[in-house]
């Protein structure tokens, strides 16, 4: 089940999709529980979507518990924005017992549209990581603060890959996109892939690229996307903050907005870029996965140093690191990329190397693997041999 699913604007949504498609590639039949705007039906996936939950109360309960008795396995993609931040999901242990549930934690912070909510929340999130059958984890961090919270807890870790393919790009549909922004072709473009929120950095990005230009160097930035995603709408005000700062200082001329983005599209931009720019508040992450889309799209990409050690990310290597809030850094780092090509190239092609590591297939046979072994040591499963559907 998933809290988001396209055509609604989400990174869970993203991964969702393309989760059941690498798992129907394995061979699974796989069926995706999705809210009501989730309306949208592509006929080339091999997979079904019912697009019936209205607003994760008991009823949904009801009607997942229903659902699941029909599969194997239930795999809840957790993210507390996704499902309203509301308490029923998190009692979906109690639902599920004919069933083993997996739940996959995209997110283990306290919820930054709710801060209040935080002991309550962890209370919450405790009980499902406890009451679940196998939890999946997405990075490091994570893994290490549910190994705290659920110290018997079936942990996994199970890393997430972009949720956009890369297009093969021509130079001239390169050209003609900067041409359509007014981007000439001698100049920067840097690019930020993510939904607008205060933990991903856009003011220190917006304040970095006008020092940047202070210092003589012709930098432009292109906001990928739309400004907030179907979870997360209380960030408008965040996003009104940074294109208000962008006005402030002058920049109207060097920055453009590509609104909402199909993912061919998306795939554009990003071949379209000589850099790209995250500068999460709280330190880059292999849970996030517009990082994961810069690397795999091999863009040159400029991010902040990680909270906890992130396997393969290398300040230098395949990567710029800066420190989170430091807009100076930021700036510095642009304009030494903006002035070396060659270190561009460098970057872009280690990061692409970097991002073999997160591909769907893998990722898929991981994730059934998970299954698997849920199967085998619940109790229910041992009563009574299921077909091999996944849910």
């Amino acid at each position: 089940m998933a809290g988001e699913f396209p055509p609604m604007q989400g990174g869970l949504g993203d991964f969702s999709r393309c989760l059941a498609q690498a798992l129907a590639d394995e061979g699974c039949t796989v069926t995706v529980l999705a809210p009501a705007e989730a309306v949208h039906r592509d006929p080339t996936w091999p997979f079904e979507v019912r697009a019936e939950a209205r607003g994760w109360g008991l009823r949904d309960l009801d009607r997942i518990r229903r659902l699941a008795s029909e599969y194997d396995v239930l795999n809840l993609q957790y993210q507390a924005a996704a499902y309203g931040m509301r308490l029923p999901v998190h009692l979906l242990p109690l639902f599920s017992r004919g069933t083993p549930l997996v739940t996959t934690f995209h997110d283990l912070r306290v919820p930054y549209l709710f801060p209040k909510a935080g002991p309550l929340r962890q209370w919450a999130v405790r009980g499902l990581l406890r009451g679940s059958c196998a939890a999946i984890l997405t990075n490091e961090e994570d893994l290490a603060r549910a190994r705290i919270m659920a110290p018997r807890g079936n942990l996994h870790l199970v890393r997430i890959g972009s949720n956009v393919s890369p297009v093969s790009v021509t130079l001239e549909r390169r050209r003609q996109f900067r041409e359509a922004l007014g981007v000439p072709q001698e100049a920067t473009l840097a690019c930020y892939f993510a939904f607008l929120n205060v933990t991903k950095g856009g003011l220190d990005l917006v304040r970095a690229v006008a020092r940047a230009r202070e210092m003589g160097e012709d930098v432009r930035l292109m906001f990928i996307g739309g400004d907030v995603g179907a979870s997360d709408p209380t960030n408008a005000a965040y996003a009104r903050e940074v294109f208000q700062e962008v006005d402030r200082l002058g920049l109207q001329r060097w920055v453009s907005r590509t609104g909402f983005l199909e993912p061919e599209g998306v795939s554009v931009a990003f071949a379209a870029s000589d850099l790209c720019v995250l500068p999460f508040r709280d330190g880059a992450s292999y849970r996030r996965g517009s990082l994961m889309a810069a690397l795999a799209h091999g863009v040159p990409t400029i991010t902040t140093q990680p909270a906890v050690p992130v396997a393969g990310l290398s300040e230098g290597e395949n990567v710029r690191l800066v420190a989170p809030g430091d807009v100076e850094g930021l700036a510095e780092a642009l304009l030494a990329l903006s002035r070396n090509p060659e270190e561009r190239r460098r970057l872009g092609e280690a990061a692409r190397r970097l991002s073999r590591q997160f591909q769907w297939p893998d990722i898929a046979r991981r994730t059934i693997e998970v299954y698997e072994g849920v199967q085998l040591i619940s109790p229910q499963r041992a009563q009574k041999p299921r077909r091999k559907d996944k849910g």
